[in-house]
Order: C-alpha cells, then sequence, then structure tokens
C-alpha cells in the first residue's frame, strides 16, 4: 500500500487491493499465523457515529494479531461534549496508540485527522464520503464467489448518501467490471462521483428498476435508505421502502447471482432471501474480521519498518 494512512478507496491501486486481498485469504486459511503479530501495540477506535460491525470487527481483528485496543466510547461521555476539537481530540489518542480508525458524520474528518497525526489512521466513514475498509471486504467477497474481472455488478438503494457504494465503485475501477446503479432519481450517484468514475473510463449505467438489468448481475449489491443521512425528513419518506427485493424478486435473476449488503439492513432485503443460494451478506459481515487483519498488519508494518515494539515500549 501506497501511504500509512487509509482514507479513501480512490488512493488504491490494483496492486494494493489485490496484495490486501491475498493477505486477507492467508489470514482465513492460518489465522494463527497472525496470532500476536503485533503484540504490544494498541489501537484506538475512534467512533463519532453509532456502530456494530466496524467497530466490534475491527475491535476483534485487532486483538486477533495481539494487539490491545482503547475506545473513545460514547461521543457524548468524551471531551468532545465540551467542546473539543476533532483535530485536538486525535492529535491527543496518537499519544496513546499505534492506529487509530475513525468514524464521524462530517465528510472529510479523515483526511483531516490523517494531516494531524503520525500514526495510520483508518477511515471506518466519513458522513456521506468513503467507506474504504467496508470496499475491501466487500472486494474480498465478491472475488471469492466471481472473481473481480469480467464481472457484471448492480448497486441499488441510496447511491446518493451512501458511503459504501462511492468507495466501491471507485475500486471497481481498477478491474474490468461493468456497474449498473439502480435508484430512483432523488438518490442517483453525486454528480461528483460519476464524473470522477466517467474519467477513468469506468464502463457504468444508471437505471431506475432492477428487472431490466437483474439476469445479467454476477452480484447485486442493496443499501439501505439512510434516514440519518437525509437534511430534509419529508425526501426521506418520499423514498423510504422503495426498491425492496424478496426471493419471488430472484427467480429472474442468475443461479449464481450473489446478493451483498453492507447491513444494518431494515426492509430492503426481505429475510425469505436469507434462505436462499445468493445470500452472502452474513459471511461478507463475517469478512471483515481477515480483512481488517490483513489491512491493520499491513499498516503496521508500513509504518513500522524496523519491527519496533509500539507503543507500550516506546511512550
Amino acid at each position: 500500500m501506497r501511504q500509512d494512512h487509509l482514507i479513501t478507496a480512490t488512493q488504491l491501486s490494483r496492486d494494493d487491493i489485490e496484495a490486501v486481498l491475498d493477505r486477507a485469504r492467508a489470514v482465513a486459511d492460518d489465522p494463527a499465523a497472525y496470532a500476536d503479530r503485533h503484540a504490544g501495540r494498541v489501537l484506538a477506535l475512534c467512533f463519532f457515529e453509532p456502530s456494530t460491525r466496524t467497530r466490534m470487527s475491527f475491535d476483534s481483528a485487532a486483538k486477533r494479531l495481539g494487539m490491545n485496543t482503547i475506545d473513545m466510547g460514547d461521543v457524548d461521555s468524551s471531551s468532545v461534549s465540551k467542546g473539543e476539537s476533532l483535530s485536538d481530540t486525535v492529535r491527543v489518542i496518537e499519544g496513546y496508540a499505534d492506529a487509530l480508525v475513525l468514524r464521524h458524520p462530517s465528510e472529510g474528518a479523515a483526511t483531516l485527522a490523517g494531516e494531524r497525526v503520525d500514526v495510520p489512521v483508518v477511515n471506518a466513514g466519513d458522513g456521506a464520503g468513503q467507506h474504504p475498509s467496508q470496499t475491501l471486504l466487500d472486494l474480498h467477497t465478491i472475488r471469492e464467489d466471481h472473481g473481480l474481472d469480467d464481472l457484471t455488478i448492480g448497486i441499488m438503494g441510496d447511491l446518493k448518501y451512501g458511503r459504501t457504494v462511492h468507495s466501491l465503485a471507485a475500486a471497481l475501477t481498477e478491474f474490468d467490471a461493468n456497474q449498473h446503479f439502480i435508484s430512483p432519481e432523488s438518490l442517483r450517484l453525486p454528480r461528483s462521483v460519476r464524473f470522477d468514475l466517467h474519467e477513468t473510463g469506468a464502463q457504468i449505467r444508471e437505471h431506475e428498476e432492477l428487472d431490466p438489468v437483474l439476469d445479467e448481475l454476477d452480484v447485486l449489491y442493496v443499501t439501505r435508505i439512510q434516514k440519518e443521512r437525509f437534511p430534509d425528513e419529508n425526501e426521506y419518506h418520499r423514498v423510504a421502502g422503495e426498491y425492496r427485493i424478496d426471493a419471488e424478486t430472484l427467480d429472474a435473476a442468475a443461479d449464481d447471482l450473489t446478493v451483498m449488503h453492507p447491513l444494518p439492513r431494515v426492509d430492503e432485503i426481505a429475510p425469505d432471501v436469507d434462505e436462499t443460494e445468493h445470500a452472502r451478506y452474513f459471511e461478507q459481515a463475517h469478512n471483515g474480521i481477515p480483512v481488517r487483519m490483513a489491512l491493520l498488519d499491513t499498516l503496521l508494518e508500513n509504518a513500522n519498518p524496523d519491527g519496533d515494539e509500539g507503543t507500550e515500549v516506546d511512550r
């Protein structure tokens, strides 16, 4: 990987992605070989927004590498509630940890944090911006089923505010992938994201309905309509509940279609899909462990090429 921080998926080359995914596969095949690999190091979890999968999988991944973790805890019980700036918060926490995972409601927050600290920073979601570690586990899931070249993927739901969508779409431009984006007009990809995709020469098409393209897809990536991202609640209620799939919907799909979702879901994937051979979203979530182990291992290896013992010794 070319940098010590992982802020956006756009910083990742094809070689970067494949290197992390190859390491993730090695971790999954022989996790004991990576146990205690980073004993004595500390990972700081700084979540300014709610999280279950991302926070817990980073915590678990770090501990499986032999690391300790420290958690900023609830924002309301931290110094942030007293008016402390993000810049000051991360500069303080840098002194307690060897790497930092940050989730924040403001787009660009991870970029700011990366500019303020010298330890590796992983963007775990910055508003409607990016979520690159989610993208890596999404790509791992896709690669295990279909490979990443000669791929046709449909991405459906909230494309305007969905940071997982923005990251995944950017990363897929490094591969031979046809991308179909399915959403209501009001939740289309942001113009800036579409511009960036077109600049790379990406093969993309936009649709308002799933049916015309469903039988072409290798992967259907479904996202929920995110109420917390809507500045106008009336706009949310106008589109909530659209673009729902169930087992009957998938009758028209290819037998080997993979259905994914970054979770949490609300009602956009009916429970009866869980029992089909298409469902991969729980496996996708579980892939967060080997992928985030591989990512942390890579970042710490790059940040400490001489193999020093980390925070507990140095500070």
